[in-house]
């Protein structure tokens, strides 16, 4: 009763923080805003604590993914010392490798390299070769050089020896391999030779699959056989010119128009410093330019 008149008589006359400072007289008032404060902090630091298990969970488990995750072909292209990735005088191939053959990475099939490396001194090269091992775990990784590199073979990594122009040689590693999917051209860097090869393998190459050339930069230095026309025809970088047009060969008005082996397995090309991709399937989307003829 009591607390009532004194809400009813006493509340109008003072103001909210005397009023406040009245009720902390009450004894009962106070216990029970003791009461809930306490409840209130409770509350907060059990919010807190599930908060930072939480958070210690995500990372724990981002620190398990990372640990999980197969490492990018960049770095194993510094592990195994290939210049294929890094430095000033190096080549910025290995992103491009993964962007176009990271589908590949826990398939069975077989990698061919034209040229292993190591000319400088004796027992050297093979730097590609292991770090295309590693990163296809389960792929056949061969490789093929002018001069006697057996000295890198090992559990699913084999060489050859024997020039890239050789029909022979190449027959060879073609009747040996298994599931073929990836053919990478690393060898003299010289168009002749390298347009050569490729006459010879990528009619022997499947559908689906993917050929490589590396320096291409080659084309334009005159001792290397290039020239700085960039209209000749003749270079790797000229040829690759003519396949991108062939890509459009069902474009073509001339009704007499018969397109080649090349345009009609040419599916896609992509160019990138000093490299490029060819990839092999059907080119016949059937949709003929309606002027044809």
């Amino acid at each position: 009763m009591l607390r009532e008149l004194a809400v009813r008589t006493i509340k109008p006359l003072l103001s909210d923080m005397a009023w406040k400072r009245v009720r902390r007289i009450d004894p009962t008032t106070a216990r029970r805003d003791a009461e809930i404060a306490a409840r209130a902090a409770r509350r907060d630091a059990e919010i807190a604590a599930r908060a930072a298990r939480r958070a210690a969970a995500a990372k724990k488990a981002k620190l398990a993914s990372q640990a999980a995750a197969p490492p990018s072909l960049s770095t194993l292209a510094a592990k195994y010392g290939t210049d294929k990735w890094g430095g000033p005088h190096m080549h910025q191939y290995t992103p491009h490798y993964q962007h176009h053959l990271g589908h590949l990475r826990n398939e069975r099939f077989t990698l061919l390299e034209i040229g292993i490396g190591g000319y400088k001194q004796d027992k050297a090269g093979g730097a590609s070769l292991r770090m295309w091992k590693e990163f296809f775990p389960r792929a056949q990784i061969v490789g093929l050089d002018i001069e006697d590199k057996s000295f890198v073979n090992e559990d699913r990594i084999r060489a050859y020896q024997g020039s890239q122009t050789d029909a022979r040689i190449l027959k060879e590693i073609i009747d040996d391999a298994d599931n073929l999917q990836v053919i990478i051209d690393d060898g003299s860097h010289r168009s002749e030779h390298t347009l050569q090869t490729f006459a010879i393998l990528f009619p022997q190459l499947p559908d689906g699959g993917h050929y490589i050339i590396e320096d291409t930069q080659t084309s334009y230095w005159s001792r290397w056989g290039g020239t700085a026309d960039p209209t000749a025809t003749y270079t790797t970088m000229g040829f690759t010119k003519t396949l991108i047009d062939g890509l459009n060969y069902e474009e073509v008005t001339d009704p007499g128009y018969q397109a080649t082996y090349n345009e009609l397995k040419i599916v896609g090309v992509h160019a990138y410093h000093n490299m490029v991709f060819i990839d092999k399937g059907t080119n016949a989307d059937g949709r003929w330019n309606t002027n044809r003829g």
